[in-house]
């Protein structure tokens, strides 16, 4: 029986998993440079430890409205496609031990979130945790683009 360590963060209230494997850390929110003419969901660039990494709001590429930054608002940095990019979620908690017996394949649709941002669904004993994998969460020209906002710089 294996298990699989995942951040938990907040969305709009509900509980979303990634692979800690996936994820490079958890930092608060910095200053965000708005880049021009980009996709509603590129936020800008930040600068971390020396590197410029293009920023993404979660909610709003997984057709949410934008986020609202508060004090608890997070940056998950994560690999993708190697290039690191930061991922805005409202909140990141905890990090949990995950039986890959209560993974579930995700539905194809929950309240509104497309399924392909979805590769599971961990019924935990009180709560339900929708995991995501953050190497799909930009299809193969946002990323062409994401990695361009870097390059400019």
């Amino acid at each position: 029986m294996s298990t699989e360590k995942f951040i938990v963060f907040q969305l709009k209230g509900q509980e979303y998993g990634a692979s800690i494997q996936q994820i490079v850390s958890i930092e608060k929110l910095q200053d965000i440079v708005s880049l021009p003419q980009v996709s509603d969901f590129i936020e800008g660039i930040t600068k971390l430890r020396g590197e410029v990494i293009p920023v993404i709001d979660l909610k709003a590429r997984m057709d949410m409205e934008k986020s609202e930054k508060t004090d608890q608002s997070r940056m998950l940095v994560a690999l993708v496609d190697g290039v690191s990019v930061g991922f805005i979620v409202d909140a990141a908690s905890d990090v949990l031990d995950i039986d890959e017996e209560i993974i579930e394949p995700a539905p194809t649709t929950i309240r509104g979130v497309h399924a392909h941002f979805l590769n599971g669904v961990a019924k935990l004993e009180d709560r339900l945790l929708l995991l995501v994998d953050l190497a799909y969460i930009l299809n193969h020209d946002e990323i062409k683009e994401v990695k361009q906002v870097v390059e400019e710089e």
